[in-house]
């Protein structure tokens, strides 16, 4: 098993440079890191067949592949992700708010970064150079432990960005791969409490679940995205069918993707087919209540865990609802509080919704798709935290950053 002391030990040295670089520094080294990944495009995009070469012999299926896939177009997407968290401002080093009190101490809170972020994820290798530029920007070092499935392409994505660090004299242990992905590592990595000040598990809910109950290190808890679209007995239908075509089959293995629609009962006769037959354009499979499946003879009946489940692939759980306050209930009954919407012509029930329900994003006829960091114009984000403490949405740099108090005086004692 790696060592985890001894890359912590380094990573904790890299954060105290890191910490007093300025902005031009970082911004430079960062455009670094983008040009190296660029440079490496081959070597990467080799990496990666090799990667879901692997996983399909181990029958992994289609939507997850397309987590794991890249291309030359999503290395660039990477790559512009970058350049985009360069040219935005520094979270270090600002004010935040300050004052001179009656004893005439002058108080300063001053953001500062945490130091060590460890991120725990799954297979999809751009997290790894997402979070590593956000973790640079933010001025704090990284220890990255991707899943087995994307073990190569994380590699050669983390190689690339090491080497533009080095290329420009930053530290290179300020971006730390974890290139064992047993669960033995990960779970020692959850308790490196001595280097490590802030962990972040983005991936599925068993992942997210195990790094909540195990670590003893702070957590913060992203992702899971049991997402909802209800359309309202006022909504426009060719909207709607719309909305729910995107949130559901634009990328059904992402988070923010739909995995529920709930439709009022008083539309739901003419909603529901024009609904189903713009899913059927991408082979959807429906699984509904009863009412649904009698509007819907194609839909199969839906089990209690249908409606519990992100299912990340073309299926889509359906319920007809009485109403709003229905809605609500089975919204706060389900919901894993990362983003619901809902698709109405009415303003007291748009406010109603986005008021009651408790989610980190609320859409009011919109796509649920909209919940990342760049669509926010956060730059690239770490992923989206569906809790409350600190941080909640896209987490992008400002939430990478903590504060600390300055207090400057000229010789004030207590007394």
């Amino acid at each position: 098993m790696t060592n985890l002391n001894i890359l912590g030990n380094r990573a904790q040295r890299a954060s105290r440079k890191l910490a007093v670089l300025r902005a031009p520094e970082k911004n430079r080294a960062l455009i670094a890191m983008a040009k190296a990944v660029q440079a490496a495009q081959e070597d990467i995009l080799a990496a990666n067949r090799a990667d879901i070469d692997a996983a399909r012999e181990k029958g992994t299926p289609e939507p997850l592949i397309d987590r794991l896939a890249l291309n030359p177009g999503r290395i660039a997407g990477m790559t512009k992700g970058m350049r985009e968290v360069a040219e935005l401002a520094d979270p270090v080093g600002r004010v935040l708010s300050g004052g001179t009190l009656d004893n005439g101490l002058r108080i300063e809170q001053r953001s500062v970064p945490f130091g060590v972020i460890g991120i725990i994820y799954e297979a999809r290798p751009n997290v790894t150079a997402d979070a590593a530029a956000l973790c640079f920007k933010s001025g704090n070092a990284c220890i990255l432990r991707g899943g087995s499935e994307a073990i190569r392409s994380n590699m050669a994505i983390a190689n690339a960005m090491r080497s533009g660090l080095e290329s420009v004299g930053a530290d290179p242990d300020s971006v730390i791969l974890l290139e064992d992905t047993s669960r033995e590592t990960a779970n020692a990595l959850m308790r490196l409490n001595e280097y490590l000040d802030l962990l972040i598990p983005r991936g599925g809910a068993g992942l997210i679940r195990s790094v909540v109950q195990n670590a003893t290190v702070p957590v913060i808890e992203t992702g899971v995205g049991n997402c909802h679209t209800y359309v309202e007995k006022s909504a426009d239908v060719s909207m709607a069918a719309e909305i729910v075509f995107n949130a559901k089959t634009s990328r059904p293995s992402v988070c923010n993707a739909m995995e529920t629609l709930l439709v009022d009962r008083t539309i739901a006769e003419v909603a529901l087919p024009a609904i189903a037959a713009r899913l059927a354009e991408k082979n959807v499979e429906l699984r509904g209540c009863e009412e649904t499946c009698r509007i819907l003879p194609q839909a199969v009946p839906a089990t209690e865990e249908d409606y519990a489940k992100e299912f990340l692939d073309y299926i889509l759980a359906v319920k007809v609802v009485g109403g709003i306050d229905e809605a609500l209930m089975h919204i706060a009954r389900y919901s894993t509080h990362h983003s619901e919407c809902i698709v109405t012509e009415n303003y007291a029930a748009s406010e109603r919704f986005a008021a009651e329900v408790d989610a980190a994003a609320v859409y009011v006829n919109a796509s649920t798709r909209f919940t990342d960091g760049g669509q926010f114009g956060l730059g690239a984000e770490i992923g989206i935290s569906t809790q409350k403490l600190h941080a909640r949405g896209p987490m992008g740099l400002n939430q990478l950053v903590s504060y600390k108090y300055v207090i400057r005086g000229n010789g004030q004692v207590r007394v």
